[in-house]
Order: structure tokens, then C-alpha cells, then sequence
């Protein structure tokens, strides 16, 4: 019986380490050269990353609530976009791999649409901001772990084609 309180108790503090070290990544600034996928292609790339625009926002687990830093990173996207009115853009919702595909569809719908409104807010025509949903099926972290899953909680700007 002492035998197996002693094992519960070394279970418990390893999942409070790991409890902890996916709060500490998740408090982690990432930067463009840490996450890579979706980004604008072409010669708009190179001028978009060049002003040091992060092209994506993240999210917290369940939520579509933007974040400070959100809020921050789509207020430079906004400015950028009112200097290219030619440009349009897709907001790319995307999830981790936890839940159901139609739930996590309906997610990465609502944390896209949460940062179109945060930029239409910033004088950004909706009709320049067309949203889709990829749910989980387009992970940027394919890991199993709580540093994908914060990686692959985002939206993602993309130049629309056309």
C-alpha cells in the first residue's frame, strides 16, 4: 500500500512538471524563424517579413480570444495592409490535433474570423479578408505534444490568389 501512494505521488509531480513546461512554452514568444508553414509566397514575402510582421497569431487551447501579443501582431498586419490596398489576404484558422474534426473546424472558423475583425476594426475592408478553416488538418508542428499543439493554435495571414 505505501508502495503504491509513493508511485501516485512521483505521477503527480511528473504531471505537474509537464503541466508547467507547457505553460512556460506557451508563455514563449515565437518568432517567424521558430514556426514555419503558411506565409505569403512570391515577392510579397520578402517585403511583408521585411517590415517584421509576424504573419500568424495564437490562440489559447479551446479559445478564439485574441491575446495581447494577437492584438499587437494584427494591429502591424492592419498598418501593413493600409499601405498595400491592392492586397487581399486569407485568415487561415487552424487547430491542434485534440478534438473532433467538425469541432475543430468550427474553432479555427471562429479564432480566422476573430482576427478578420480585429483587423476590419483597424479600418481594414472586410471585402479584402476572406476567412477558411483548415480545423487540424493542417498542423505546423505534426508532434504530439504541448509545444505542437501551442504551435498549431493559430490564425494565419495569407495573400489571397488573384
Amino acid at each position: 500500500m505505501v508502495l503504491r501512494y509513493s508511485i501516485r505521488n512521483i505521477l503527480l509531480v511528473i504531471m505537474a512538471a509537464l503541466v508547467l513546461s507547457a505553460c512556460a512554452a506557451q508563455t514563449t514568444k515565437k518568432s517567424e524563424t521558430q514556426i514555419t508553414g503558411d506565409t505569403f509566397s512570391g515577392a510579397e514575402t520578402v517585403k511583408y517579413l521585411a517590415t517584421g510582421v509576424a504573419d500568424r497569431v495564437f490562440f489559447a487551447t479551446n479559445k478564439s480570444v485574441l491575446t495581447t501579443a494577437s492584438r499587437d501582431t494584427l494591429r502591424k498586419q492592419a498598418a501593413w495592409l493600409r499601405e498595400n490596398k491592392d492586397i487581399s489576404v486569407v485568415m487561415e484558422g487552424h487547430c491542434d490535433e485534440r478534438g473532433t474534426r467538425e469541432y475543430n473546424l468550427a474553432l479555427g472558423e471562429r479564432r480566422a474570423n476573430a482576427a478578420k475583425d480585429y483587423l476590419m476594426t483597424y479600418g481594414i475592408s472586410g471585402n479584402r479578408i476572406s476567412v477558411i478553416s483548415y480545423g487540424k488538418e493542417r498542423p505546423v508542428n505534426p508532434g504530439s505534444s504541448p509545444l505542437a499543439w501551442s504551435q498549431n493554435r493559430r490564425s494565419v495571414t495569407v495573400k489571397a490568389a488573384g
